[in-house]
């Protein structure tokens, strides 16, 4: 059990499941992602996905920050915290119409545009308004993440993008639209990327691109990266704060940057990601004749990650010293799927004790839902409870 952490005294009145943020810990990784852009003059846009909880929102809009949205709900969360409009990107494969109308009557940023018959909607919709709509294309650029296939975003054929061997066709349709304004390239290829190396062949790509367009006599004022930088599951609490020094780094080393581009990414899990914990108590410690189950009452409808992605999360049962034992950890969902890990090594549980699934930050309470008519879990932060 790691001490001090968590205010355990307190939690013991709070009813489980619940999402705890630790608030100093987001705001030492907001002032490090603002230092290390700043070294570069780069421009960065919150993802929303990760997390849309009110109070972090406006927390990081304070900090002068942008906003990545994927939806029309996200834009107005975004604006309701106080993000500048002009600083909100808008991305997503499937707009529609009322979302790309809130958009345009907000004068966002820019449109992220992922195929060419939404580039022709936008200009429709613009027209009808007598706007010019800033875009930006998404181009997969085909270089590999070498991450989960189920967060893998920017090779060819992916629902999201446009392939790179379409480009040129898409380019050609700013000659006859006159209400989209072509302003950028944009990239995503992935997330929870630890690696740099992908990161580095992205930067690459985009030189290559920046050439053939430059060929054609097009430039583009603003090149973007979207996010995909990962966090640490397995040690949140020794490497709390991600490497945003070598990430950002590794785009300036490599860039060849035409007079005047700017810079853009898109991080959501690497901000929010470490902050957050879900903590839950034992329901039941299930005998079995071979294993040991820790039954909690928070599931995969509180913490879908494991479900779908098999991924990891340290769990830590904060409220017992005794000594380690393995658990397959499980929730109360109606379902087999329903399983934190197998073979988890936690200090000895009993009945009422508390456990924390750390790194819960981000995809955590924005995934949560009502399946098996649960209630959604309450959140709580450290500079409030």
């Amino acid at each position: 059990m790691i001490k001090g952490i968590f205010p355990v005294d307190k939690f013991r009145n709070i009813r489980t499941p619940f999402y705890y943020y630790d608030i100093e810990l987001l705001k030492k990784t907001l002032d490090t992602v603002k230092m290390e852009s700043g070294k570069y003059g780069y421009h960065v846009h919150y993802a929303v996905k990760a997390n849309a909880n009110p109070y972090l929102l406006s927390l990081i809009a304070s900090y002068g920050f942008g906003a990545d949205c994927v939806s029309g709900g996200e834009v107005q969360a975004a604006l309701e915290a106080g993000f500048s409009a002009d600083k909100i990107v808008f991305a997503g494969v499937g707009k529609a119409d009322w979302e790309i109308d809130l958009g345009l009557d907000n004068h966002i940023f820019c449109f992220n545009v992922e195929s060419a018959v939404e580039l022709d909607v936008i200009n429709e919709l613009a027209a009808e308004k007598g706007k010019v709509a800033s875009v930006a294309l998404r181009v997969n650029p085909e270089v590999d993440a070498h991450t989960h296939a189920k967060i893998t975003t920017g090779m060819k054929e992916n629902k999201f993008g446009i392939n790179l061997s379409l480009l040129n066709g898409v380019l050609d349709k700013f000659e006859v639209l006159k209400n989209v304004k072509l302003i950028g390239i944009h990239f995503h290829i992935g997330s929870q990327i630890t690696d740099m190396t992908p990161f580095q062949d992205l930067a690459i790509r985009l030189n290559e691109i920046l050439d053939q367009l430059e060929k054609r006599g097009i430039a583009v004022a603003n090149v973007n990266f979207g996010g995909g930088l990962g966090i640490d599951y397995y040690h949140p609490n020794h490497l709390s704060i991600p490497a945003f020094d070598t990430y950002f780094a590794a785009f300036d080393r490599l860039l060849k940057l035409r007079p005047g581009q700017q810079v853009h990414f898109e991080p959501g899990r690497s901000i929010v990601g470490q902050c957050g914990s879900l903590i839950s108590k034992v329901l039941y410690v299930k005998e079995g004749e071979t294993k040991k189950f820790a039954v909690m009452d928070a599931g995969f409808t509180e913490l879908i990650r494991p479900a779908m992605y098999d991924a990891y999360h340290r769990m830590e049962n904060i409220t017992s010293e005794e000594e380690p034992e393995r658990y397959d950890v499980v929730g109360p969902i109606c379902e087999s799927s329903d399983v934190f890990g197998k073979e988890i090594e936690l200090n000895r549980a009993r009945r009422g004790d508390l456990v924390a699934f750390r790194s819960a930050g981000a995809y955590g309470e924005v995934m949560a839902s009502q399946y098996n008519c649960r209630q959604l879990p309450k959140a709580y932060f450290s500079d409030s409870l």
